[in-house]
């Protein structure tokens, strides 16, 4: 497009007096960072097609949306600057009833469209209004842009382009990685009944059942509004009125072990549920009563509440006002516990404001916008600042709880976006000039599988969501950029052991699926301690339904019995070894070679083949001047891992590396002089494996009893043995192919070893 002299030059000047640019600046298209734009629905992709410069491909954004139309925003960035004064955008084929729109939004929160596209021309470029399509200049140029925003229609153009003047964003200074150590990636969802035995004795802790949960560094506790709030404005904890469960000794218990506990407060209770029409109710609906206004923050004012009673109890701060609080103190029966009013117990330090709310799956009844469920989180968080009365929001009774976001569904940046947009508009800002924003820990779900293969697959591997650890790049870049580096948490991640799953692990080799779901849990808690997230918790401690080929019916990482998978195992040995080293670089990418430090000096290496079809492959560690290399390796049923000792070849040793990660340390590196492992345990053999008759056991303790038990994997005894010979036959000749279980006890030790009965 060219303009007039005169109006060019008085464009000019005006631009640069307002955006205090130099003389310098020209005329230009404005460049557009296509990834920079955030979809407020369900999409399954970005906005690339429309800015990548061909012309043919239409724009496809993904089926099965929530919200149609939808909107997209592009924040402005500090520093930059745009003048609009032409848009031209390019008519492929078709035509729409609904206009796509394109708005800016300014510094005053104040929305003007700009351009609309109608799809009325063929294979040429149109320009902002439909009734002069080929004038592509605007009638006033636009100069106070915050956002662009696309109200999408029910067709895009295949190219959009802006004109005017551009000033690129002020450069953000790199990201200073964190020193966060190995054990924060061992966490594990988990419910009541996890703790305590539900049928028998709900109120007290079963020690079968907690000595699993001992395996891990963190919980996820899977919590029921209902159970808090069983009627209106009636609290229970200890115990609670659904269930009977004493959450005052679960808590005290995690906090005594150091097990950290993330409070998932989540569903709504019955006596919401009642408000919906019959056909609308659904405990996983919206926090709000019915009608409710999902936009405005005191529509969510129940749940806050409820947080607010919750976070006074198990906080930190015993100041809380005493009226402000209550529970229901009668009894259920005779001789039954009571619920007392308890002040700053100490217990929990982080609440997560319900679990997935952007669950498409469910309908616009449970489907959250990332701006809707901020207003969600700004009650939540400090009653909207303090808009909603005495008693409502976690911070108001403590300032140091943590608020987690709810776990996303979809693995993309997209969702945090709006919320913090959201909060920029209805929250403001601090007196630093940071957001003042309503929660403090950002959170997503990601499953690594592949929807065209029906299963999982390795961690390392493309799954259909996208590469787990460009993901978790995305998500901390992101951070840095709006969030001033906030922490990132994975609050579930896991694989299913049931063939018929979707989500399932598979054999691979010589290892049967339980050992590859050991692999690649494993290896998921080193991909993203590696790619520098905060924390992570695996889905789930058990099985829901051991027999059903569901998806996420089978994740669990013990047995129905309560003996450890190999995923477990596995956590656990390099929990207690290593669980204190921090990853600090990559000395190669295949295999898989990280270095990992503790206290600046003593280092560690873990090595493996990132792949799926049990390859190996060689390499060569140098541990310097080490004279020695310790080397560690997760093994099945064992509390610790298996160590050897091999002497070193002018401080380098050589490796043949498999799928399983081993651990490696050498004596002597860096100012570190005497690394001490621990002593090796007796190792229990299994074989052959699969079997088709008898199974032998060797590596018993001789001169001791050995009590042996065959477990199927549903966790049915169905043979029981004692031995004190150092070597058992058992036969199996009679059982069904399936996978099956065998658990040694010797006094306090336990192992247990699968194997596969063939045909």
């Amino acid at each position: 497009m060219k303009y007039p002299a005169l109006l060019l030059i008085v464009i000019l000047l005006v631009t640069l007096q307002g955006a205090g640019q130099d003389s310098s600046q020209v005329h230009r298209k404005i460049p557009i960072d296509a990834k920079r734009w955030y979809q407020l629905t369900n999409v399954s992709t970005g906005l690339q097609q429309l800015f990548d410069g061909d012309f043919s491909a239409n724009v496809q954004t993904g089926y099965g949306k929530i919200i149609e139309p939808y909107e997209a925003y592009y924040p402005i960035q500090p520093g930059e600057f745009m003048q609009i004064d032409s848009i031209r955008m390019f008519d492929w084929q078709g035509s729409s009833t609904l206009p796509m729109e394109v708005f800016i939004i300014d510094s005053n929160w104040n929305r003007k469209r700009i351009a609309s596209f109608s799809g009325s021309q063929y294979n040429e470029w149109v320009g902002p209004y439909p009734d002069r399509t080929s004038t592509i200049q605007l009638d006033t140029a636009i100069r106070d842009i915050r956002y662009l925003l696309i109200r999408t229609g029910d067709l895009f153009p295949t190219e959009l382009e802006l004109y005017g003047y551009y000033k690129s964003p002020a450069a953000i200074a790199p990201k200073v990685r964190e020193k966060i150590p190995l054990g924060q990636y061992f966490g594990v969802n988990a419910y009541e009944w996890d703790f305590a035995d539900g049928a028998t004795n709900p109120y007290k802790i079963d020690s079968a059942r907690y000595a699993a949960v001992k395996n891990f560094t963190a919980v996820r506790h899977y919590m029921d509004w209902q159970k808090l709030e069983n009627t209106n404005g009636s609290y229970t904890y200890s115990p609670t009125r659904m269930g009977g469960w004493n959450y005052d000794t679960i808590y005290q218990q995690c906090k005594t072990d150091g097990i950290t506990v993330l409070a998932c407060l989540k569903t709504i209770p019955d006596w919401m549920q009642a408000t919906y029409p019959d056909s609308l109710r659904d405990a996983e609906n919206t926090p709000v009563k019915y009608g409710a206004d999902f936009t405005d923050p005191a529509s969510y004012t129940d749940q806050a509440r409820v947080a607010f009673q919750y976070i006074a109890r198990y906080g930190n701060n015993r100041l809380v006002d005493p009226a402000l609080l209550s529970v229901n103190g009668t009894p259920r029966w005779s001789g039954d516990p009571v619920n007392t009013v308890r002040i700053g117990l100490g217990l929990i330090q982080y609440i997560e404001c319900d679990n997935e709310r952007d669950k498409w799956w469910k309908g616009r009844k449970g489907y959250q916008t990332g701006r809707e469920y901020a207003a969600n989180l700004s009650a939540f968080y400090d009653g909207h600042k303090n808009t909603l009365g005495a008693g409502v929001g976690v911070k108001n009774a403590d300032t140091s709880v943590k608020v987690v976001m709810a776990g996303t569904a979809l693995a993309n940046t997209d969702y945090f976006r709006g919320m913090i947009d959201w909060c920029k508009e209805f929250r403001g800002y601090k007196p630093d000039g940071s957001v003042n924003l309503c929660w403090d820990v950002v959170n997503y779900h990601l499953y690594t599988l592949d929807t065209a293969k029906q299963r999982g697959v390795a961690p390392e591997k493309i799954s259909t969501g996208g590469r787990a650890d460009s993901l978790a790049t995305a998500f901390i870049q992101a951070a840095h950029r709006y969030l001033n580096d906030m922490p990132i948490w994975i609050t579930e991640t896991g694989y299913d052991v049931h063939p018929q799953s979707p989500g399932k692990v598979i054999a691979i080799g010589n290892k049967t699926a339980l050992e590859t779901q050991g692999d690649w849990i494993l290896r998921s808690a080193l991909l993203y301690a590696r790619a520098g997230l905060n924390k992570v918790f695996f889905y789930q401690l058990r099985d829901d339904a051991p027999t059903y080929g569901g998806l996420y019916a089978t994740s669990g990482l013990i047995n129905e019995n309560g003996t450890r998978r190999p995923a477990a195992d596995y956590i656990r040995q390099v929990q207690q070894q290593f669980g204190q080293y921090s990853y600090t670089k990559t000395l190669s990418a295949d295999p898989q070679v990280d270095q990992y430090a503790y206290n600046d000096s003593t280092q560690m290496y873990v090595l493996y083949i990132p792949d799926e079809t049990g390859r190996t492959g060689a390499y060569t560690l140098d541990l310097g001047t080490a004279d020695s290399a310790y080397i560690y390796t997760p093994t099945i049923g064992s509390d610790t891992l298996v160590l050897t000792r091999q002497k070193n070849n002018a401080g380098k040793i050589s490796l043949t590396l498999t799928e399983t990660p081993v651990f490696v340390t050498g004596k002597g590196i860096g100012s570190d002089t005497t690394v001490q492992p621990p002593p090796v345990t007796g190792s229990i053999r299994l074989y052959p494996n699969p079997a088709t008759s008898t199974i032998t056991l060797s590596g018993l303790t001789p001169g001791v009893k050995n009590q042996i038990r065959l477990y199927s994997v549903d966790g049915r005894i169905l043979q029981t043995a004692e031995t004190s010979a150092a070597q058992h036959v058992m036969h199996i000749i009679t059982l069904i192919p399936e996978l099956y279980f065998v658990q040694v006890q010797t006094g306090s030790t336990r192992s247990v070893l699968a194997f596969i009965k063939g045909k």
